[in-house]
């Protein structure tokens, strides 16, 4: 169950957003028992974000929700992995991104909880 959102200050197409959904899909498996069949992706573009109290760059923000939790090592090669897309994707560098993460222990779905 988890949710990965996007929020950057550069225009995402929809080729983009679908390409990035597809690799997200891959590295969300870096963590033991997520996949790409119950992930959620959204994308916020032409934000108004300043980093470092500048805006004349591409930045972007990235949050990672997930029911449970999982471990420093996972979190580490996941958010290597989420730089590199939206490096070779979206032209923004690692510098320039911040990777969030976000654990909570009930997650619901389909009129229940998990």
């Amino acid at each position: 169950m988890p949710y990965i959102s996007t929020h950057t200050n550069i225009e995402i197409t929809k080729e983009k957003e679908e390409t990035i959904t597809k690799r997200l899909g891959k590295a969300i498996e870096i963590i033991p028992g997520k996949t790409e069949e119950w992930l959620m992706v959204s994308f916020e573009d032409n934000l108004s974000l300043y980093f470092k109290g500048k805006t004349n760059q591409p930045i972007a923000f990235v949050e990672v929700k997930i029911a449970g939790s999982s471990t420093q090592e996972h979190y580490q090669n996941l958010t290597a992995a989420i730089t590199q897309i939206v490096k070779e994707e979206l032209d923004i560098t690692p510098e320039n991104c911040y990777v969030r993460y976000e654990e909570t222990k009930y997650w619901g779905w389909n009129g229940n909880n998990f």
